[in-house]
């Protein structure tokens, strides 16, 4: 009996093992299948594998013991992403039991910040196929592409055009490393199988000079694709999308914030889609904003919120805090009344010209401004806003390293006690404050997260532990939660719950030492309760769903991966 296809299978006894139909050398480069030295006796001789592989077998433990042992003697956060990935393209079980044991250490290296270093570099330390690359050219071949996969039975995709990776914008083809580094989460994270993952890079050309420059860059070395033919594009990838892979979630994946919102929302009815920079980042700001009123006794109600940085993350954010408002029993206008965005211009004010679309809903008038005192007028700094307005939660998703200032904070302290400040950009370099500055600007009184990770901060004796406002606290568990109910829109709502759900999550301890975020090493218990928290309220408002009668806790575990050897038969 098959218990998910690459879960465990048991024979009649009640055995787990694995039917495997291929052998020899295809078996050995087959990276979901390889066990390499661990493969018993009796399976080397079954499928072929006598005198392929050295004589004595190794043990799983023995195995994670040497390849831990070589990514230590890695001498740069670089190299060592690039021993990970190596180890991911020749044998993912081990790769995925070496990371889940040293998640903590390896997270900053397979995802942000070193992966960013990563993208830049791609085609100079690329190694090993991996995923689509599709362009203009073979986007209406993809059928035949995907038959090449062993992997057969796609569930989620994540893709990118590369155009705006992380806070280092255009990386042309070198932007798959994200879609690569995702995944791998999702699979840490989800326990999706890495066999029903798949990272697709858009190359529709690049506008970075220095790309194009470069005699070996792997990208079409042609300027950007944009406007109709871009739309046409995108269109028709999603149309190839759902007929090849009618089962897959789609995330998308640093894109522009112009098309980060033009694709979500032209295509999030067509198939189960969803963009991490905008929805996931805005859910899992959401939660450490709660976490934060836990620690003050308030609510989200009782805060006033400036959001820095006005892009598809920042947006994301605003939108999300005015769920939670709505949740809370606010009325759309009285939500939106206590949210501020600011993009490179300042305060976004409603008498712009050309304000792009989706910042419109948080546009403020212009009049209100009227009586601030404004080096030029019509225009406002975060200065001049935080001087002006009782500001209480400060949100950098600017990407400008040290644009948070003392005074700043100094300013909240005369509107709150307890000033909730988070420099999310990543990488590190554009953290809009260091964390150990924001303590010391606030007299330790601050409630501080950061998007990139930090070490703990000492300050007047206290050590206090910076939480991490990582996606991967949110967008595995929305995955999962989005492929066990097997519903086809991914919602607002899905988010907003994922957000208290992650925020129930954290212990009083933590909270109790103002950290509003779990430790990265927690992943899979984070997924899980996020996923079930989900599932719960899919099945609440569709009592009639594919989730009716069903134990959710049973399902979510049924579709949870676990990087270990099974015994192997031949087929």
């Amino acid at each position: 009996m098959a218990i998910g296809k690459y879960l465990r299978w048991k024979d009649e006894e009640g055995n787990d093992f694995r039917p495997v139909s291929i052998s020899g050398t295809a078996l050995l480069n087959d990276r979901t299948l390889n066990k390499s030295t661990a493969f018993s006796y009796e399976e080397r001789e079954a499928f072929n594998l006598t005198g392929l592989l050295p004589p004595k077998p190794q043990t799983f433990e023995d195995q994670l013991k040497r390849v831990y042992k070589g990514f230590l003697s890695a001498c740069s956060d670089i190299e060592q992403y690039q021993y990970l990935r190596a180890l991911q393209d020749r044998n993912e079980t081990l790769f995925y039991a070496l990371v889940s044991r040293h998640i903590e250490e390896m997270a900053p290296i397979i995802y942000t910040p070193t992966v960013g270093k990563a993208c830049q570099e791609f085609s100079h330390r690329y190694q090993k196929d991996r995923g689509l690359y599709i362009t203009a050219e073979n986007v209406d071949q993809m059928g035949e592409m995907a038959r090449h996969f062993a992997g057969k039975d796609i569930k989620i995709i994540v893709v990118t055009d590369s155009q705006g990776i992380l806070g280092l914008g255009d990386l042309g083809i070198g932007g798959m490393g994200i879609p690569i580094g995702k995944l791998s989460l999702y699979t840490l994270g989800a326990g999706i199988h890495p066999a029903h993952c798949l990272p697709i890079a858009l190359d529709v050309g690049t506008d970075n000079q220095d790309l194009l420059d470069d005699p070996m860059y792997l990208g079409l070395p042609k300027k950007r694709m944009r406007g109709q033919e871009y739309q046409d594009f995108i269109e028709k990838f999603v149309e190839q999308t759902k007929l090849h892979f009618p089962k897959a979630v789609l995330q998308w994946e640093d894109f522009s914030k112009s098309n980060a919102f033009d694709n979500l929302s032209k295509y999030e009815d067509e198939l189960p889609s969803f963009n991490d920079d905008i929805q996931g980042t805005g859910s899992v700001v959401l939660a450490g904003v709660i976490g934060a009123t836990k620690i003050k006794g308030e609510t989200l109600a009782d805060q006033v919120y400036a959001v820095y940085g006005a892009g598809a993350g920042g947006v994301g954010v605003a939108d999300q805090i005015f769920a939670g408002l709505l949740k809370e029993g606010l009325n759309h206008q009285e939500a939106r009344d206590k949210i501020y965005i600011l993009d490179s211009r300042g305060v976004v004010f409603d008498n712009r010209p050309d304000l792009d679309e989706y910042k419109k809903r948080y546009a403020k008038p212009v009049e209100m401004a009227a009586s601030w005192s404004l080096a030029e007028p019509g225009k406002a700094s975060l200065s001049e806003l935080i001087d002006n307005t009782p500001i209480t939660v400060l949100l950098g998703c600017s990407g400008v390293g040290g644009a948070f200032k003392e005074s700043h904070v100094q300013k909240m302290l005369e509107y709150t006690e307890r000033p909730m400040v988070f420099p999310l950009s990543n990488p590190t370099d554009n953290c809009e404050a260091l964390p150990a500055d924001v303590y010391k600007w606030s007299d330790g009184k601050a409630i501080v997260a950061t998007g990139s990770p930090f070490d703990d901060v000492e300050y007047n004796g206290q050590l206090y532990r910076i939480g991490q406002g990582n996606n991967v606290f949110i967008f595995p568990a929305v995955g999962l939660a989005t492929i066990v109910a097997g519903v086809s829109k991914i919602t607002m709502d899905m988010f907003t719950t994922a957000s208290f759900a992650l925020a129930e999550y954290v212990s009083q301890e933590d909270l109790d030492s103002g950290c509003v975020f779990p430790r990265m090493r927690e992943l899979k218990e984070v997924s899980s309760f996020v996923a079930k928290a989900i599932l719960k309220q899919i099945q609440e408002t569709d009592p009639q769903g594919c989730l009716s009668g069903k134990d959710i806790e049973q399902e979510i575990a049924e579709h949870m991966w676990e990087p270990i050897y099974l015994p192997y038969r031949r087929v």
